[in-house]
């Protein structure tokens, strides 16, 4: 495993943190509970899963959690897309989530790789 102790130190735990309180900042005026509740447990889900994976203590169990949590971000960036055709999130914002959502896949996929190259 990487030389990090703690999970609060990796870069993707800290943008996943980030995207977990946009996340729930952009939805906390929707009155939609289904969409609402499923976007912020899949956001929650993304640090969650770094760091369950990061606790594990070994690179398989890790890279594991790490595409699950990879698969949380997509789950998320799908919800913004249809948050975004229903009206609920305006198009700026919708966009620079998405885009948070795709720099933090593209962070969490580079990590795994880095981690199977070890």
């Amino acid at each position: 495993m990487t030389n990090i102790k703690r999970f609060e130190d990796l870069v993707i735990w800290q943008d996943s943190r980030s995207l977990a309180n946009s996340i729930y900042g952009c939805f906390k005026v929707i009155k939609d509970y289904g969409i609402k509740d499923q976007v912020q447990r899949a956001a929650v889900s993304v640090m969650n899963n770094i760091a369950e994976g990061f606790e594990r203590e070994t690179d398989p169990e890790f890279i594991r959690f790490l595409y699950i949590a990879k698969a949380s971000c997509g789950e998320v960036r799908s919800i913004l897309f249809l948050s975004q055709d229903l009206g609920y999130v305006d198009n700026a914002t919708a966009k620079k989530l998405i885009s948070q959502c795709l720099k933090l896949s593209g962070s969490i996929s580079n990590f795994i790789k880095y981690l199977k190259s070890g």
